[in-house]
């Protein structure tokens, strides 16, 4: 009985798996932070408020909005090579639904691949789709963060909640102290 090769359909069979972080960064203070809005509803707005607390909190000196072209894939390598060259970190979001919280995590991923710091934020609620995306792309172990289901219908108090409450984990996940 001869045995066929079977094909591997996530392409990890071909590709070395690079599971590192990049270096974190010691302190926010005076860094450039890109803010990766996929489309989704509350997304954008949920990022500034991020960028806004971390500029008077953390000290970032500057933030910078990209949008995606769609929520449900990941970030298109143009897009990615012009962010990497104009930032120092990443944050991505927001997962709410299940394709654009595994886009989202990959978004994370090659970021991290092209050497800069990133945090991904998804629902908790699609959590697991944002899991099983880090094992397909090779990265098992990637770490991000999940804001309490749902975001897109929330009112910016609401959104300010999410934000604080999110903070540590982002914080932790770049390797910056609390203040």
């Amino acid at each position: 009985m001869t045995q066929e090769k079977l094909l591997d359909p996530t392409g990890m069979a071909e590709r070395e798996i690079d599971n590192s972080l990049s270096p974190r960064p010691v302190t926010l203070r005076g860094t450039v932070l890109g803010l990766v809005d996929n489309t989704k509803t509350s997304a954008e707005s949920l990022l500034k408020e991020i960028g806004q607390e971390l500029r008077r909190s953390h000290g970032v000196e500057q933030t910078k909005l990209y949008t995606k072209d769609y929520f449900g894939t990941p970030i298109s390598e143009s897009l990615r090579d012009q962010i990497a060259n104009e930032v120092d970190i990443v944050i991505t979001a927001v997962g709410d639904c299940g394709s654009c919280s595994a886009a989202t995590v990959a978004d994370g991923i090659l970021f991290e691949r092209a050497g800069i710091p990133a945090v991904s934020i998804t629902s908790d609620s699609f959590y697991p789709s944002g899991r099983a995306m880090a094992r397909v792309q090779g990265f098992p172990g990637f770490e991000f963060c999940a804001v309490q289901h749902p975001v897109a219908s929330l009112n910016l108090d609401q959104l300010r909640e999410r934000v604080s409450a999110v903070m540590p984990s982002l914080l932790r996940i770049l390797g910056v102290e609390e203040n």
